[in-house]
């Protein structure tokens, strides 16, 4: 800015095992990576029509740029080896720093069509990310790893399919095989490097996160930003299995809030990473185990069902605190011999609460069933099914409750009918599971959200049974078991149709015809008094006035009279068009 005046010139002093910190090391990674975006930014430039007069030009700047990449990482792995040697640099960034290198070289040379060096310098790189990932101290770390190995992989298929290699799709395999040929070459000392890594294994081991397990087979996790959610559903997870005790309670309850919050956040970022690989076109299949592999899409409909299952047990378990805390200590109804259930008398203010919460339970198991996990797997979707049909048998049943108090007795018996049936539907469901309930998979899950034994199933027909008779006796003692007066008298009293249509064309005396029903008494005349007129001069006639031939009136055109017919042929005649 002063242009030299003023000032000295102080040349920087040169960089030395003694004098390097942190912040070196990160402007030369920040150098290089700026380098190479700009690389990239040239390629994609010289690609377009409106650049065809310059674009070998455009991509000799690119290339260069490339270079400069490439240099500023070499002088990055340089400092990092000799801090290392001098203790100040752990094995885990050297080796982090070798994959960085390795990378950007395996690129440039694959750009300049050298495909046998690329391969051998993305293959190595490939190998130490996933020494690297099997040995990661957290989640987040292996689910870095993961995903920077997942973006060399497509370039590792394209050099060994210009290669001309019979098994190019092999990523894994091509990996393995350069990785053990090259590895100590382009990696000096990388065995022993990758033995320091153990030491510090345990460090942050408390933030790993479990093995998530579906249907025996695990579920990858391959992007950091859901590491971080779904740690915190194990935390929350962690804390409510340590209140269990109080799961009965309205605080068990309250437990679930937590777990849920954090389900949501999961996947919510699950969907936006679903989102953002549609729209970039790319697919995980070849990293994923192959086709048909346990993709993102699969991680996000995992979470969902997650999310849903717990809803469920939420709101279940609120189902059940209701019923708990307000059951009255009415009497029960009387025992029959082979019965040792009763009809438990609760408020009947609670029904409706009741019946909102399992209408929500069987949102949530609705949207369940049209998972791809769930659709997936024939057991699941019968088991999950099977629960649909008991929770609507549930629903009619304390829907029924709902209408007793108001004397409805005839929808009340119609519910426990339609009760009936979703039993026998949640019979024949659970029927394609197996004779026992150890192939179900819902029960035989981790967290059984939803649990379906057949006493569950034999109590609520011994309920509806129950609540069948009360219902029919309460009725026979209020009106004899016939439908209310009132519906009667309201049926009575409906217009008929002709009668609307009448009134679009007649004007009809309504007065009159009340009176001729005998709804209304017929009115009387009042006689009339005779009354004295006196009359008065009559004035003198004066002539008419001329009036105008417009102004006459005119008499009246009579209408022609219909001919008189009778017979066959005036019945006829109009659909023969006969006059």
């Amino acid at each position: 800015m002063t242009h030299g005046k003023g000032r000295e010139f102080k040349k920087l002093p040169v960089l030395s095992t003694d004098n390097i910190k942190d912040l070196h090391l990160q402007l030369l990674l920040l150098e290089s990576e700026r380098a190479w975006a700009y690389s990239q930014d040239l390629s994609s430039q010289a690609l377009l029509p409106t650049n065809a007069a310059h674009a070998s030009a455009l991509r000799h700047s690119s290339t260069g740029r490339f270079r400069r990449a490439v240099h500023w990482a070499t002088q990055l792995l340089s400092h990092s080896q000799a801090l290392h040697i001098a203790g100040r640099l752990s094995s885990e960034l050297l080796l982090q720093v070798f994959v960085y290198t390795l990378i950007l070289n395996g690129r440039f040379l694959r750009a300049r069509d050298d495909f046998d060096e690329a391969l051998a310098q993305l293959g190595v790189a490939r190998g130490v990310l996933d020494v690297l990932a099997d040995k990661a101290a957290t989640s987040k770390s292996q689910a870095l790893y993961v995903l920077f190995g997942d973006q060399i992989a497509p370039e590792i298929r394209y050099c060994a399919h210009e290669m001309g290699r019979a098994k190019a799709y092999d990523v894994d395999g091509i990996v393995g095989e350069v990785s053990g040929a090259r590895r100590e070459e382009l990696v000096p000392g990388c065995d022993a490097l990758l033995a320091d890594l153990g030491k510090d294994a345990g460090v942050e081991g408390r933030k790993r996160l479990g093995e998530l397990i579906w249907e025996g087979k695990p579920v990858p996790v391959r992007n950091p930003e859901l590491v971080d959610v779904l740690l915190k559903v194990q935390e929350a997870e962690g804390r409510l299995d340590g209140e269990k005790k109080e799961k009965s309670s309205k605080k068990g309850v309250a437990a679930y809030d937590s777990i849920l919050l954090a389900l949501s956040d999961a996947e919510e970022v699950a969907r936006k990473l679903v989102e953002a690989q549609q729209l970039s076109g790319s697919t995980s299949s070849g990293t994923a185990g192959g086709p048909g592999g346990r993709d993102i899409h699969f991680v996000h409909a995992y979470i969902v069902y997650q999310l849903l299952s717990r809803r469920i047990q939420r709101d279940l378990l609120l189902v059940s605190a209701l019923l708990t805390t307000s059951k009255a200590a009415g009497p029960a109804v009387p025992k029959k011999a082979g019965q040792n259930s009763k009809v438990e008398q609760v408020d009947s203010r609670l029904y409706p609460a009741v019946v909102k919460l399992l209408d929500t339970v069987l949102q949530s198991l609705d949207q369940m069933r049209t998972l791809s996990i769930v659709d997936d797997s024939p057991d699941l979707a019968s088991a999950v099914e099977a629960r649909t049909s008991f929770t609507k048998a549930r629903r009619c049943l304390f829907l029924a409750q709902c209408y007793a108090p108001v004397k409805r007795y005839a929808e009340a018996l119609t519910l426990l009918q339609h009760a009936s049936i979703h039993i026998r539907e949640t019979l024949s469901s659970l029927s394609l599971l197996g004779p026992s309930s150890s192939s179900d998979p819902i029960t035989l899950s981790h967290s059984s959200y939803f649990p379906l034994p057949a006493s569950s199933i034999t109590e609520l027909e011994t309920n509806l049974a129950a609540s069948s008779l009360q219902f029919k006796r309460s009725w026979f003692a209020h009106n004899g078991g016939v439908v209310d007066k009132d519906l009667e008298g309201k049926k009575k009293f409906e217009k008929l149709l002709f009668f609307n249509i009448a009134l679009n064309y007649i004007e009809l005396d309504m007065d009159r015809l009340a009176v001729r029903a005998g709804k209304q008494p017929e009115p009387t005349v009042a006689p009339v008094e005779s009354v004295h007129v006196t009359h008065a001069p009559q004035p003198v006639k004066q002539a008419p006035a001329v009036r105008a031939k417009v102004e006459e009136a005119r008499p009246e055109t009579p209408e022609p009279a219909a001919p008189v017919r009778g017979g066959l042929s005036s019945l006829l005649g109009g659909w023969w068009g006969k006059s």
